[in-house]
């Protein structure tokens, strides 16, 4: 299997690993451990580069496939074979734009469910740039100006950002864990991570995330659109 570093450090930006296993038709390598993010819960795969004699092959594309986690190299470049020893190096500035808009999405989310009680229905985000979907009947303008401007406020209160790993069961103890219309956690799954901003939001993930509220910057709400009679759509950049 995959040892996935990124879960217990987001902030590891170059690790040593093996190639366990290849995929020559993919033109895809399996590690031993990895710091690339596969992809999940809204947030997008990271790139970057695995090192091997002095070149660096591009990695355009990761995801997990089972207990492996699959790196696709850029087909210009050659293929490792199965048990030579690599550096992988993260496309660090993608992947820290991409820490600030999670973060970001969870001060969001952690501001509508306290102050609305409104339920997340989806989600997406590129770096620095995203949408979530809540279940509000109504969204006006004014609406929006105050949540982006309580928002800010959570950034400016410079609060922790606390991960945890738990057992299933002590986790499913936490109220309101899951914020999801749909419980997207498989009944198999022993432990949960936890991602908590200390003093406003406490869910289930399992992405990359800042430190601090103070590293995600500004939230600027760039539009809002009603995606069904109870659904609505929030647009946000991060600055």
């Amino acid at each position: 299997m995959t040892h996935p570093l990124y879960l217990t450090d987001s902030y590891l930006r170059e690790f040593a690993a093996e190639i366990v296993a290849v995929q020559p038709d993919q033109h895809a390598a399996a590690l031993d451990r990895t710091a690339f993010y596969p992809g999940g819960g809204g947030q997008p795969h990271d790139t970057g580069w695995l090192l091997i004699d002095g070149a660096a092959l591009p990695v355009v594309k990761v995801k997990r496939e089972g207990e492996l986690i699959w790196h696709w190299l850029a087909r210009e470049s050659a293929l490792p074979a199965e048990g030579r020893a690599v550096i992988g190096r993260l496309d660090w500035e993608r992947r820290y734009a991409l820490m600030r808009t999670h973060t970001a999405m969870h001060i969001l989310c952690g501001v509508v469910w306290r102050d609305y009680g409104a339920p997340v229905t989806g989600g997406n985000m590129e770096p620095l740039e995203g949408r979530m979907d809540f279940e509000f009947a109504t969204l006006r303008g004014e609406l929006v100006g105050e949540i982006e401007a309580r928002c800010n406020a959570e950034i400016a209160a410079a609060r922790d950002v606390r991960v945890q790993i738990l057992p299933r069961a002590q986790a499913f103890q936490i109220p309101d864990l899951i914020r999801t219309k749909i419980n997207l956690l498989p009944e198999g799954i022993s432990e949960v991570r936890t991602v908590e901003i200390v003093g406003l939001d406490l869910q289930a993930d399992g992405g990359a995330h800042v430190a601090n509220t103070a590293e995600v910057g500004t939230i600027r709400v760039t539009d809002y659109k009603s995606k069904g009679a109870i659904n609505k759509r929030i647009y946000v950049s991060v600055g």
